[in-house]
């Protein structure tokens, strides 16, 4: 493959991944352009696991992981980015506020407070 068809596959592949996600990281991008074929594998997998599912909904996905990324410590522009990404999806700021009052028991005080942290910045 050329550089220029390299070039070319990995601005296509940074495109759709922030048309999927409303967001791409910096490091994804820099990902995209040195190992275009390794980042389709992960867009690949991030599309199966927080895309539409059989049973489970995109919006639904996209809560359990702004749960589990609170509570690994996320940083708040991750979480920020996911739950914009959940909103264009369908979900609501009450929803949101819903799914880290769900995270206080099994997740703690600090899980809960960094996920309404994040919750502060979204409009």
């Amino acid at each position: 493959m050329s550089h220029d068809d390299r070039a070319t596959q990995s601005d296509q592949l940074i495109a759709r991944m922030q048309a999927a996600r409303g967001y791409i990281y910096p490091e994804w991008e820099l990902a995209a352009r040195t190992d275009p074929d390794f980042t389709e594998a992960y867009n690949r997998l991030y599309e199966l696991a927080l895309g539409e599912g059989r049973h489970v909904s995109a919006k639904v996905r996209e809560f359990v992981a702004i749960a589990l990324l609170a509570f690994r410590g996320a940083e708040r522009e991750v979480l920020v980015a996911h739950m914009q990404r959940a909103i264009r999806l369908g979900a609501t700021k009450e929803e949101l506020f819903e799914v880290l009052e769900a995270t206080m028991v099994p997740g703690g005080a600090p899980t809960f407070h960094r996920g309404v942290n994040a919750l502060l910045e979204i409009d």
